[in-house]
């Protein structure tokens, strides 16, 4: 009704009958005014749906529209620790900070918890003491388990005997899955299993670097200060492949693990459906990580998460790398991960980019995320500033300014989404 009135005022400005109506004459299209927060909207070009705005460490967080507009709230007693998502029946799951950690790296967290939509907690669990804390990201598993990451302490003189040039604690990444029922952990994979260094012979897990890539080069960043020589900060689960993809920042690049294992596989380099136990059955991003040819792309990263394709066959990957090698842009990128999962010495094992988006002025060194949406374009959260969105052609259809919000991802959820039923928007 709306354009058969727009076709009549148009009509009657070039006084013309029913039989003699323009053609070819473009209709107006509806606009959005640009505020401070809405810099760029396209209507034409966006996806009309709901974004997830996650605070970083933040205590709040919520639905946006397109116009800018909070359509829904929650509001939380303690920090967030990073991430956080909606679930069935509206329901919230995310990392939640502890009050005076023992541990307080960047990304902290140390308490999983599910949040009704009015901001009540429905199941918490706590995962922090002076020798272990979760942090950053937590996964809901299809067969209801969580999994999440854990940096673990290994002491000075257990990572010297092991051949880490350290002389204080360390704290490599652990993930852990959990069943809420029981709230009992029931898989476990340590990356200190599998680790090897070539600074001392005489001690364990002596090798050549590069001739072992399923293996993780302990003294890559052994000196990061304070002992968090990895940096881990996001999961993604493949239920078709049952494995895990594991973001590990200070190595600029993307672990991938078995989880078909047992705990007891998992500890070892045999066992699982890849035969490997819990080595790493394929990396990405860095090969200088581990002495290889190819060529490095990333430059620090987050977020790596699957994009399902219809046709049979591994998924694509979004990641967001943070820097360039010249340390002022940042990317998305998204691969084409390979048919078989190989990690062959001296050969170029990195994954084609099919697609990629930066911009001169997308840069955040920290935090960020990148996730496809239905109709094809790509929604950014670039921490520092906000959230763009891109056409799969590279144009800007919609850009949201954070007005020096810290944000740590988005997430986007139809207005139709069942998840969102409960919330009652």
């Amino acid at each position: 009704m709306k354009n058969y009135i727009y076709l009549l005022l148009i009509c009657s400005l070039f006084n013309c009958s029913k039989e003699e109506e323009p053609q070819n004459f473009i209709l107006p299209q509806p606009s959005v005014s640009l505020t401070s927060n809405i810099e760029v909207y396209n209507e034409n070009l966006l996806e009309n749906s709901l974004v997830l705005a996650v605070e970083n460490g933040g205590n709040t967080s919520y639905l946006l529209n397109k116009e800018g507009e909070r359509v829904f709230e929650w509001n939380f007693d303690t920090r967030l620790g990073n991430d956080l998502e909606i679930i069935e029946g509206g329901k919230l799951l995310g990392m939640f900070k502890v009050n005076a950690p023992e541990i307080s790296f960047g990304g902290a967290g140390g308490t999983i918890k599910i949040l009704n939509p009015n901001s009540s907690v429905d199941w918490q669990y706590t995962y922090a003491s002076e020798n272990y804390i979760a942090h950053h990201d937590v996964e809901l598993l299809p067969n209801g388990n969580l999994l999440f990451m854990a940096w673990e302490k290994v002491e000075p003189l257990t990572a010297q005997s092991n051949g880490v040039n350290v002389t204080e604690a360390i704290y490599p990444e652990t993930l852990i899955e959990i069943n809420p029922d029981s709230n009992q952990i029931v898989w476990k994979w340590n990356s200190f299993d599998h680790i090897v260094q070539d600074l001392d012979s005489t001690k364990l897990n002596y090798g050549v670097i590069n001739d072992n890539p399923n293996l993780i080069d302990i003294n890559y960043n052994s000196v990061a200060q304070g002992g968090d020589i990895m940096h881990a900060n996001g999961i993604d689960y493949d239920e078709t492949e049952d494995i895990i993809y594991l973001s590990v920042n200070d190595y600029s690049e993307i672990w991938v693990i078995d989880h078909s294992t047992t705990t007891l596989e998992a500890a070892s380099n045999t066992g699982g459906n890849y035969n490997k136990g819990g080595d790493l059955i394929y990396r990405f991003g860095n090969p200088e990580a581990y002495n290889n040819v190819g060529d490095r792309l990333f430059y620090n990263n987050h977020f790596p998460n699957l994009i399902e394709k219809e046709v049979p066959g591994k998924d694509n990957m979004l990641v967001f790398v943070n820097r360039d090698n010249n340390q002022t842009q940042s990317a998305v990128y998204e691969l084409e991960l390979p048919a078989t999962f190989n990690l062959i010495p001296n050969t170029n094992n990195e994954p084609n980019i099919v697609w990629q988006f930066t911009d001169t002025e997308m840069y955040s060194k920290i935090i960020s995320g990148a996730v496809r949406l239905p109709n094809g374009n790509t929604l950014i959260c670039e921490g520092d500033y906000g959230f763009w969105e891109i056409t799969a052609g590279g144009e800007i259809a919609w850009k949201y300014n954070g007005m020096g919000v810290s944000l740590w991802r988005c997430y986007n959820y139809n207005t139709e989404d069942e998840l969102l039923d409960d919330l009652m928007l």
